[in-house]
C-alpha cells in the first residue's frame, strides 16, 4: 500500500494542485494550497512526489484511502493463482501405474497447473541415472503426444541429490 503524505506532512516549497474533479488549478506554494483545502474541508495529499515540482491532490484523504484499497482488492481477486502439482515417477513403475500418472498429469494441465514430474532414486538405484532420465523423458513425450496440448518447459531435466526432476506447463493454444 502505498503511503502517501497529507498536509502538514509535505515538505515541497511549490506544488502544481489538482483539485478533486482532477481539474489542474496550477503551481502554488505548499500554504497557499494548504489554505485552499481547508477552505473546502479537505485534505491536500501529495499524490506523485517525484515530479517536478511535485503533484499533490485536493480531496478527502478518507475517501482516496478506501478507494485504493477497494482497487488493489478487486485486483487480488482477478489474480490467476497458478499450482505446482507433482507427479512422482520411479525405476520400477508399471506399466499400469505409469498410465494413471500420465491422465493425473493430464488433468492436472487442462486445469492450468504447473507440473513438475520427479523421480527419486533411493540405495543402488543411483546408479541408473540414465534410465531415470529415460523414464521421465518418455513421460513428457507422452504428455505432449496428448492433443490440445502445448507444453512448455518451465525448469529442464535438473539432476537433484536424490534424483531428477523437470517442470512443465500447458501454454492453450
Amino acid at each position: 500500500m502505498e503511503i502517501f503524505r497529507i498536509n502538514e506532512q509535505i515538505h515541497a516549497p511549490e506544488l502544481r494542485v489538482i483539485n478533486d474533479e482532477g481539474e489542474n488549478v496550477g503551481v502554488m506554494t505548499t500554504a497557499e494550497a494548504l489554505n485552499i483545502a481547508q477552505e473546502q474541508d479537505m485534505d491536500l495529499v501529495e499524490v506523485f512526489p517525484k515530479a517536478q515540482p511535485p503533484v499533490a491532490k485536493i480531496t478527502d484523504y478518507g475517501r482516496m484511502k478506501y478507494q485504493k484499497e477497494k482497487y488493489l482488492h478487486k485486483q487480488k481477486a482477478k489474480q490467476k493463482k497458478v499450482e505446482n502439482k507433482d507427479i512422482r515417477l520411479s525405476l520400477r513403475i508399471s506399466p499400469h501405474d505409469l498410465e494413471m500418472r500420465l491422465n493425473q498429469g493430464i488433468k492436472f494441465l487442462e486445469k492450468g497447473h504447473k507440473l513438475k514430474i520427479e523421480i527419486i532414486l533411493k540405495g543402488r538405484e543411483k546408479q541408473l541415472q540414465a534410465k531415470a532420465q529415460e523414464i521421465i523423458n518418455n513421460f513428457y513425450k507422452k504428455l505432449e503426444e496428448h492433443e490440445g496440448f502445448k507444453l512448455v518447459i518451465e525448469q529442464s531435466l535438473t539432476r537433484q541429490v536424490n534424483g531428477f526432476n523437470i517442470v512443465v506447463v500447458n501454454k492453450k493454444m
